[in-house]
């Protein structure tokens, strides 16, 4: 997968594109069962500047904040499939529950959460205004989630 970034070549591949005036949008999440509401938050946020960076929960976290019968897909599949759309330029895997340290590499210009967040709730907000950036809220997709997919499944 060629716009998969391993994180230990996260923070010199932001500086680069940095370096060459590039506007750094960011967003997160396990993004486990692909559906609407991410793609159109994913397109929003791209809309924001030049580089969308996509970090994704691994599976171990996913477990830890969804519950054991998360994720459906691995960490790979979903970074490949959130990859493949063309909003997306560059996807991360990271292993923290909450995602300050991918924040803390990429040092983004604009981090984007959708609208069921408020800035002063984020752990991420600190992180990334001590680098200049601001957080952005986007709307979310009414009634589209993965939790809801996998109940109307269930049913």
């Amino acid at each position: 997968m060629k716009n998969l970034i391993p994180r230990d070549s996260l923070a010199e591949k932001a500086a680069e594109l940095k370096a060459q005036g590039k506007k750094i949008v960011t967003t997160n999440g396990c993004f486990d069962i692909l559906h609407l509401g991410h793609v159109r938050i994913l397109e929003a946020a791209k809309e924001l500047g030049d580089i969308l960076i996509v970090g994704i929960n691994t599976d171990e976290s996913v477990k830890r904040l969804k519950g054991p019968e998360r994720p459906i897909n691995t960490d790979l599949e979903r970074a490949e499939v959130i990859g493949a759309l063309k909003s997306v330029d560059y996807v991360t895997i990271f292993s923290e529950d909450t995602p300050v340290e991918f924040l803390d590499l990429v040092k983004p210009n604009i981090h984007v959460k959708g609208s069921d967040y408020k800035p002063s709730d984020l752990a991420e907000t600190p992180v990334v205004e001590k680098h200049g950036g601001h957080v952005h809220i986007l709307r979310l997709v009414d009634g589209k989630s993965t939790t809801g997919i996998l109940k109307k499944i269930r049913e």
